[in-house]
C-alpha cells in the first residue's frame, strides 16, 4: 500500500520541526513540493534545506506549480473549493505516477496540518475519489499560533475563558462578538484597527524567520505601526504571513 505522510514543520524556524517530524521525513521516498512563484522561492529553499538535512538517501524531490486562487470574486467560499480540488490533483497525480508501490511520500506543511490549511481537505479529496490507494498519517506541526505567543511571551488562555480562532475577513464581517481573547489568521486588511472596544494586539509576521516582525500594544496605539510595517514588509518581500492575539482589556 503506499502512503502518503503530511508532515507539520513550524512556522519558519527549522528547529520548529519535532522528533516525530525529523523521523517522518526520514521514512519518505519522495517529497511533493508545490512552488508557490518566484516571490516566495525562500519558502521553497526552506523546506528544500529540511529535506536536505533529514531525509533518507536516496530520495525524489517532485515539484509542481501551486494553482492560483481567483481572489477577484465575490464568492469567496466557492473559490477557495476549486482552488483546492485543482490541488487535490496535483495529490492524487503525486501519489499515482511518483510513488511505487509500498513507498512513502511526503509533504512538508507549514504550522499544523490541521490549522489553517487546505492540504488535509486535498487528500481527504482524494480519497473520496477513489481512483488511487493509498493510506495516510498526519504529524502535528508547531503553529504560528504557538510561536506567535512564545514569542511575545504570553498565553493563549486567561482562566475559565475559551479562544476565539478566527480569519480577518470574518473579523470585519462579525467583529469580535462576546469573545475577549481572538486568534486571527492572515488579516490583509488589519480588520483589528476598526474595532471600536478596547483591545491589546499581540503581533507577528514572518514568525520564526530571519524576516520576523513583532508588534505589541493598545490597538489605537500601534494600529498604525503595524499598518506601516505590514505594508513595508509586503513591499519589499512581494508577500506576508501574519497572526495575531487580541486579548479584551476588560473582559465581559
Amino acid at each position: 500500500m503506499k502512503r502518503i505522510l503530511i508532515i507539520g514543520i513550524g512556522a519558519g524556524d527549522p528547529d520548529h520541526l519535532t522528533l516525530q517530524a525529523v523521523k517522518a521525513i526520514g521514512r519518505a521516498d519522495a517529497f511533493l513540493v508545490l512552488d508557490k512563484g518566484e516571490a516566495k522561492h525562500d519558502l521553497i529553499e526552506l523546506r528544500q534545506e529540511m529535506i536536505e538535512a533529514h531525509a533518507r538517501e536516496p530520495y525524489r524531490l517532485v515539484r509542481a506549480r501551486d494553482p492560483e486562487r481567483d481572489r477577484s470574486t465575490p464568492a469567496y467560499a466557492t473559490a477557495v473549493e476549486q482552488w483546492r480540488s485543482r490541488r487535490a490533483d496535483l495529490y492524487e497525480a503525486f501519489i499515482r505516477d511518483e510513488l511505487g508501490d509500498d513507498e512513502t511520500g511526503a509533504i512538508l506543511v507549514w504550522g499544523d496540518p490541521g490549522l489553517y490549511d487546505s492540504t488535509l481537505s486535498g487528500i481527504e479529496e482524494v480519497v473520496e475519489r477513489g481512483t488511487v490507494m493509498f493510506d495516510y498519517d498526519v504529524v502535528a506541526g508547531i503553529t504560528s499560533v504557538s510561536a506567535l505567543t512564545a514569542r511575545h511571551r504570553t498565553s493563549l488562555t486567561r482562566v475559565a475563558r475559551p479562544v476565539h480562532i478566527t480569519t480577518g475577513r470574518r473579523l470585519a464581517q462579525e467583529g469580535p462578538g462576546a469573545a475577549d481573547d481572538i486568534v486571527v489568521m492572515l488579516d490583509a486588511h488589519c480588520s483589528f484597527a476598526d474595532l471600536r472596544e478596547e483591545f491589546h494586539i499581540y503581533w507577528g509576521a514572518y514568525l520564526g524567520t530571519p524576516d520576523e516582525i513583532l508588534v505589541a500594544g493598545p490597538v489605537p496605539e500601534v494600529a498604525d505601526r503595524i499598518r506601516e510595517l505590514r505594508a513595508e514588509a509586503r513591499e519589499r518581500k512581494g508577500w506576508i504571513m501574519d497572526t495575531y492575539l487580541l486579548r479584551r482589556l476588560s473582559p465581559s
